[in-house]
């Protein structure tokens, strides 16, 4: 809308022969004010995970099997599978998914990398999935025990959460959640948690900081 106005009223100095006024204002025009997109919604690329502020971590605390709580985890978040084999965080749509594998994962968070390769199909045993919201954000996706879900459910969280993530669905981990990539905090990398079972679910332990920014210690 602005940038209709500002059109309407170059074309009215022109016709009123206010020739210089016209070019001063076609020049800020140009430099200073945005050019709008048209782009799709869920077609925007920018924004790495780290530069976002973090959103509230999803819970869907249902029964079902792994896939249908998948897709109900994906359906809550508005993503969709991506469209191309591989791709960095950073160049994928807003508004879809990809996997990771434990070691890429591991050494991104470690490292505090601010991005990410994303698979459009796991490649490996134990990957995790990744969803880039609509905002740009970025949730990563695995399973927790019921006990954790009261400490990291709610939007204000006082203080970091010591978590356990698991890859896949099993036993001790039978709760789906997403947690903001912004907020964990690695010092370790995954590890399969019966390495005699090379296909069976990989274990990521981190703290899930609270939800009030970071602040420097006092002086």
């Amino acid at each position: 809308m602005l940038r209709t106005w500002f059109d309407s009223y170059i074309i009215y100095l022109a016709a009123t022969s206010r020739r210089p006024a016209a070019i001063v204002l076609a020049v800020l025009l140009q430099a200073g004010v945005p050019q709008l997109s048209d782009g799709a919604p869920g077609g925007k690329t920018e924004v790495l995970p780290m530069e976002k502020a973090a959103p509230a971590a999803v819970v869907i605390e249902a029964a079902g099997t792994e896939p249908e709580l998948r897709r109900q985890m994906r359906s809550k978040n508005g993503v969709a599978e991506l469209k191309s084999g591989a791709v960095r965080f950073s160049l994928a749509p807003t508004g879809s998914y990809g996997f990771i594998a434990p070691k890429q994962l591991g050494l991104a968070l470690v490292t505090q990398s601010p991005d990410l390769m994303l698979e459009q199909v796991s490649s490996s045993s134990g990957s995790y999935e990744i969803h880039k919201l609509g905002d740009g954000s970025g949730l990563l996706v695995g399973f927790v025990g019921n006990e954790v879900v009261p400490q990291i459910k709610p939007s204000e969280r006082p203080k970091s959460v010591r978590l356990f993530l698991y890859s896949n669905s099993f036993s001790k981990a039978t709760t789906i959640a997403a947690v903001p990539l912004t907020k964990l905090m690695v010092d370790q990398m995954p590890h399969r948690i019966e390495p005699k079972q090379p296909d069976g679910p990989v274990l990521l332990e981190m703290d899930l900081q609270g939800t009030a920014n970071r602040k420097a210690p006092s002086q």
